[in-house]
């Protein structure tokens, strides 16, 4: 009877257990997938209990809902309870159920939970053991959650091996977390192959974990090849997303329109990517000022925008926002960030420049410059000191003669007005402006420019000053005729008071008169003649003579002006010929153009009329004709074949009102080609012309002389090397030998000329061929012979050495020479006497002769009268 109550509660448990495996097998049979979860038993309110894949039933669901009130499923497949829970029973199941609105369809997912107990021991019962039996040595998905706080060890895993139903099968592991790092994490049973993780594990640090698995005898051998385990760690929420800076600063400009980007935010968040703990959400908290609200923020890509036009700088030129990133989408207890965003608002030209005041009123002396008369101020709200706030002021009427500018004070921006030219009280006493103002920036609303721009008034009142005369106009004419008696009276030049337009009080003074010509009455400033006055001095151009005038009033102020004379001319010169030398090339023309001119006005000068002066006797009409060209130029002709040679011909031009002049001309009748070749040749032809060489002639003359020299210094050159070679070669009684004296040919005495005795000229020619001398000492009319001596003790051999010395060079410099005596004697002998070798190696170059036959001796020199034979 005592186990008729133990029975019945065995039998509760037992329908228990088969109503709960029914139910799961009814809605295995329903879903689409079953999922299967270990959880520990006891779950904290909005704990992750895993995570199922939705889109292996559905790809895409507009509601998810779960079935267990307890547990809540998000659209990344996560599942978090939504209070705390204690599983009372070994496992627990709910369905997810998934609906898509568009085409009204439902599936179903089945989600078992099951818990781990210690009690999990009890694996060596039958149903383990056959269990075991089945199970194959390959890799088992396995993962655990982080930051998992116990109780440890956390059994993850069995592993069996087949043939541990044969044989005593030893389990470990090996890799990161057993015996590398992290070190000791994760163990194994021995005999069971049970794997525990010792201690929490964080994803960001270790997000899984690869180890090896083996199966071994006692004795070592491995009955099984080396099992890869992965160990995934599931994420939790634990890291709040971080924004990249604490403070955001933007700038946007006034009055952008509606959608406009302001700036875009960026956070960071270091769990799972693709997971709703990284999907995050931004917000923004708060605006300062708070109203209006005119920003959006966007709740994914962080960028914010405005939603107003109404931004204004001059009404606000700061925001303040206070922004937010969430994860988990923005859930209520996703984790969250926040942050500051300055949004500062940048100026734009929409405020015109206006004057504070729309008339001003200024006055100014007359004639003065570069005056400063008036500032003008305006007010702008844009910007200080930027070009939407610097102003640009202008004229826009009043100003047609130029005599105001106006410009801008960079330090102030007041409008400065100046007078840039001189005004005239006389002419207007008052002014009115119109000026204008815009800015340096144009204004951001399309407008014409009058729209845009503030005017405003000026008048400018004109001050009398006490000016002087004036000298208007500058030049000022008088005309007198240039025949006029002495003491002709005429108005001069005359200067005006600007204020009463008279000339009186005004005085007069000369200041330049080039030719003395005329006085300046002091008070009426008109002139008189003291000179006679002549239209055709050099000083007159186009027969104006200018005289400088001063004019002063009675306060000292001056004035100058220009009196200009106009000389009217008087007939009183004569036409005349200004070239006076003509030259006839009788080989080329018969005739020389004649041309006359007239220092008179063109009224009395052309037509000029041509004719021949002469009287009777002369045979001027004769030799010479006339012919008109035209009416200033005639041609002269020659007549009856003159000769060549100069003449004089008179010519008589006379204007058309009769007046006429005389002029004689110098005419050269010449056998040239053009005028120069006359006038440079030295010709009976011409009748006397001297001689005269031109620049050309005189340096192609010296050029043939240099050129000449150049070559004889060639030939004596040439001679004095080919005397020293032949002297080796002639016979040594040859210089022995001793001159003969000749006879005389003609009346007279034998002479024996010394080389001191006079001075001599040494001659070298082509044409002669003779060396010889001619000096002071010659007599003219006969002949004289030169004889040549072997004097005293001296012989040729013994002056050989001195001729050596000496060469050739004192026969054939063409200069004066004195041969030096011999060493030892006491005989002057003749510098033309040498050895026979040097003699012929100076005759042969000079007279072009091929050889010398012999070796006989010269002994003669026959002197003629003028010239060396």
């Amino acid at each position: 009877m005592a186990a008729t109550p133990a029975r019945r509660s065995l039998s509760a448990a037992l329908c228990w257990q088969l109503l709960l495996t029914l139910t799961i097998l009814i809605s295995a049979c329903d879903a689409c997938k079953k999922v299967t979860l270990h959880v520990p038993s006891k779950l904290d309110a909005e704990k992750f209990v895993g995570r199922v894949n939705l889109k292996e039933c559905f790809k895409s669901a507009n509601l998810i809902h779960s079935s267990d009130p307890d547990f809540q499923i998000l659209e990344d497949g996560s599942v978090y309870t939504t209070k705390a829970i204690l599983l009372s029973s070994e496992k627990r199941s709910f369905t997810i159920s998934l609906f898509n609105t568009e085409n009204q369809e439902e599936k179903k997912m089945l989600v078992i939970l099951e818990h781990q107990k210690e009690v999990l021991k009890q694996s060596d019962s039958k149903e383990t053991v056959l269990r075991r039996a089945k199970r194959r040595w390959a890799p088992i998905p396995c993962s655990m959650m982080e930051n998992y706080l116990g109780p440890f060890p956390l059994f993850l895993e069995q592993i069996e091996s087949d043939t541990a139903q044969n044989y005593t099968i030893h389990y470990s592991i090996r890799g990161p977390g057993v015996d590398e790092e992290p070190l000791d994490l994760f163990s194994i049973e021995r005999d069971t192959g049970k794997l525990y993780c010792k201690r929490k594990v964080d994803r960001e640090q270790y997000d899984s974990f690869q180890l090896v698995a083996l199966a071994t005898t006692p004795d070592g051998y491995d009955t099984e090849r080396p099992l890869l385990l992965i160990i995934k760690v599931e994420d939790e929420n634990d890291n709040h997303p971080i924004f990249t800076e604490t403070t955001y600063i933007f700038t946007i400009a006034e009055h952008s329109r509606v959608g406009s980007t302001v700036g875009q935010v960026c956070a960071v968040d270091k769990d799972e990517p693709g997971t709703l703990h990284t999907l995050l959400k931004y917000s923004i908290l708060q605006q300062l000022p708070a109203s209006p609200s005119l920003f959006f923020m966007h709740p994914s890509t962080g960028v914010i925008t405005t939603t107003s036009a109404q931004l204004d700088r001059e009404v606000i030129d700061k925001y303040q926002l206070q922004i937010k990133v969430q994860d988990m989408n923005g859930q209520p207890f996703g984790l969250y960030t926040t942050a500051t965003c300055i949004i500062q608002i940048e100026d734009v030209n929409d405020n015109l420049p206006t004057f504070t005041r729309t008339s001003y009123m200024t006055s100014v002396e007359e004639n003065k410059v570069d005056v400063e008369i008036l500032r003008v101020s305006v007010e702008d709200k844009d910007l200080f000191n930027t070009s939407n706030w610097r102003a640009n002021y202008t004229i826009l009427k009043g100003n047609e003669n130029g005599n105001f500018k106006i410009v801008t004070d960079p330090k102030t921006n007041e409008g400065v007005l100046y007078v840039v030219k001189p005004l005239n009280y006389e002419e207007r006493q008052q002014l009115t402006l119109q000026i204008g103002v815009v800015n340096e920036a144009p204004y951001f609303r399309e407008t014409t420019s009058r729209s845009a721009m503030s005017t405003a008034t000026v008048t400018v009142n004109v001050k009398d000053q006490d000016e002087g005369p004036e000298c208007t106009p500058p030049m000022q004419t008088v005309r007198i005729q240039e025949s006029a008696p002495l003491g002709t009276k005429s108005s001069g030049y005359k200067a005006y008071d600007p204020e009463t337009r008279s000339s009186n009080g005004i005085r007069y003074k000369k200041l330049s008169d080039p030719k003395g010509w005329i006085t300046v009455d002091d008070y009426t400033g008109s002139i008189t003649t003291l000179r006679s006055l002549d239209r055709e001095a050099e000083s007159i151009n186009n027969g104006i003579y200018n005289v400088t005038i001063l004019a002063s009033d009675k306060g000292g102020k001056t004035c100058t002006g220009t009196l200009g004379i106009i000389l009217e001319d008087v007939n009183d010169n004569g036409p005349v010929i200004l070239k006076k030398s003509v030259v006839i090339c009788k080989t080329v023309m018969s005739s020389a153009e004649l041309v006359a001119f007239d220092f008179d006005d063109p009224v009395n000068g052309p037509p000029f009329s041509f004719s021949l002066e002469g009287d009777s006797d002369s045979n001027v009409y004769t030799m010479w004709r006339l012919t008109k060209i035209n009416d200033t130029a005639a041609r002269l002709l020659y007549q009856n074949d003159p000769p060549f040679g100069p003449y004089t011909v008179p010519v008589r031009v006379t204007d058309k009102h009769g007046l006429s002049q005389v002029t004689s001309l110098n005419v050269i009748v010449c056998d040239c080609v053009t005028e120069n070749d006359c006038a440079l040749r030295v010709d009976s032809r011409t009748g006397g012309a001297q001689v005269k060489l031109g620049t050309w002639a005189i340096l192609a003359i010296l050029l043939g002389i240099a050129l000449l020299f150049c070559v004889l210094f060639t030939l004596v050159c040439g001679a004095s090397r080919a005397g020293k070679e032949r002297e080796a070669a002639l016979p040594e009684d040859l210089t022995q030998q001793n001159l003969i004296v000749s006879n005389t040919e003609a009346p007279g005495d034998d002479k024996v000329f010394y080389a001191n005795g006079f001075t001599s000229n040494t001659v070298c020619s082509s044409a002669q061929g003779i060396c010889g001398t001619v000096g002071s000492g010659m007599k003219h009319g006969g002949q004289e012979t030169i004889e040549m001596m072997n004097g005293g003790h001296q012989t040729l051999e013994s002056c050989q050495r001195g001729m050596n010395r000496h060469t050739l060079e004192s026969c054939k410099g063409g200069g004066q020479h004195t041969l030096d005596p011999c060493r030892g004697g006491h005989v002057e002998r003749d510098n033309c006497t040498f050895s026979y070798s040097e003699w012929r190696n100076f005759t042969q170059p000079c007279l072009g002769e091929e050889s010398i036959r012999g070796h006989t001796l010269i002994k003669n020199l026959t002197i003629k009268e003028g010239a060396v034979v």
